[in-house]
């Protein structure tokens, strides 16, 4: 799985299967549950931490494969949940529609983006995800919108139902294509500029204690640089935990673990981590 995640770390999934449309990702479902194999779907596998042991299950791989992008109206775009959110960013500008600017960089998939509700400088996916199409765990399709997506910080309805998001569809707003392609190209250097982009991670480690930031936290409690084995505090953004070269999964968790204690006996906030640990 280290090939299949961002992070670079992982042991092996029993089994990996490639779904090229809805029909075989209902398929899979079927089958799986009358075998009684556990499923995971997964998407870049960029907020992800997998078991250095491996995964114990049928990993559904939703990339390109299943990443088709289409206009529907003159505002309305849908994209299959293995497009990258970077590619649809790029087509939304193409089609001079603004909204998704927020995402130009974020490595994930659209059903990723949407299952965690993604969000970057000062923008989301519930300020323009309006629909999510889905296959359930019988293997069934459905569809969620508005409020019973349950969208909110890092979080959705599919964290607890257990669905498989297959479709996004964004509502968006006519803009002036060179200023849309401004605005992205400024926020992806600014992603450049203070995110350690150079080196493997999963984003953003923690999820941001409400009335404080992470990466500020972890700096004043001194652990910037802070390594274990070959995970590290990235010493250009706290924020992150990187993989240096070679770090393994539990290296990464003791890390985390360092932090979050640290920063719980000398502020009294107690960091929750945004990575999805798999195993």
């Amino acid at each position: 799985m280290s090939s299949h995640t961002t992070f670079k770390i992982g042991g092996c999934a029993r089994l990996v299967v490639y779904p090229e449309s809805t029909s075989q990702i209902c398929e899979i479902v079927k089958v799986a549950k009358v075998q009684g194999v556990r499923l995971i779907a997964i998407g870049n596998g960029s907020n992800l931490l997998v078991d250095d042991a491996g995964i114990d299950a049928c990993v559904m791989l939703l990339d390109e494969r299943f990443g088709d992008i289409k206009l529907i109206d003159g505002e309305t775009v849908f994209a299959q949940s293995g497009a990258m959110l970077i590619r649809l960013c790029r087509f939304a500008c193409e089609n001079s529609l603004s909204g998704l600017e927020f995402a130009y960089g974020i490595p994930g998939t659209c059903g990723g983006g949407a299952f965690m509700n993604a969000g970057a400088y000062g923008g989301e996916m519930k300020d323009v995800l309006v629909k999510c199409t889905y296959v359930d765990g019988d293997g069934n399709e459905g569809e969620l919108s508005g409020e019973d997506m349950k969208l909110s910080y890092r979080h959705s309805a599919f964290y607890e139902n257990g669905y498989i998001i297959t479709g996004l569809y964004l509502k968006l707003v006519k803009g002036n294509q060179e200023e849309i392609k401004a605005k992205m190209n400024e926020l992806i250097s600014r992603r450049r500029e203070k995110q350690p982009l150079e080196f493997p991670s999963a984003g953003s480690t923690f999820k941001r204690p409400e009335g404080y930031f992470a990466g500020t936290l972890i700096q004043e409690c001194g652990l910037k640089g802070k390594s274990v084995g070959g995970a590290q505090v990235s010493e250009k953004h706290a924020g992150f935990v990187i993989n240096r070269g070679g770090a393994t999964c539990r290296d990464v968790l003791e890390l985390c673990k360092i932090c979050s204690d640290t920063v719980y006996e000398k502020t009294g906030v107690r960091l929750e981590m945004e990575i999805r640990v798999t195993k």
